[in-house]
């Protein structure tokens, strides 16, 4: 499976930018924001975009 993860401007919340992973890199990039203080957020990513 795999998850697009957007990391949030600290002001407003909106998206600066966003990457695709797959299942095995959430943890460390959940791990690389919490310890940066970055705020992310993380949704499955659309497979039929992908295909």
């Amino acid at each position: 499976m795999r998850f697009e993860i957007m990391r949030l401007d600290d002001i407003d919340g909106t998206a600066v930018d966003s990457t695709v992973v797959d299942a095995a890199s959430v943890n460390r990039i959940v791990q690389q924001a919490a310890y940066t203080g970055q705020r992310i957020y993380i949704r499955p990513a659309d497979t039929d975009a992908a295909s």
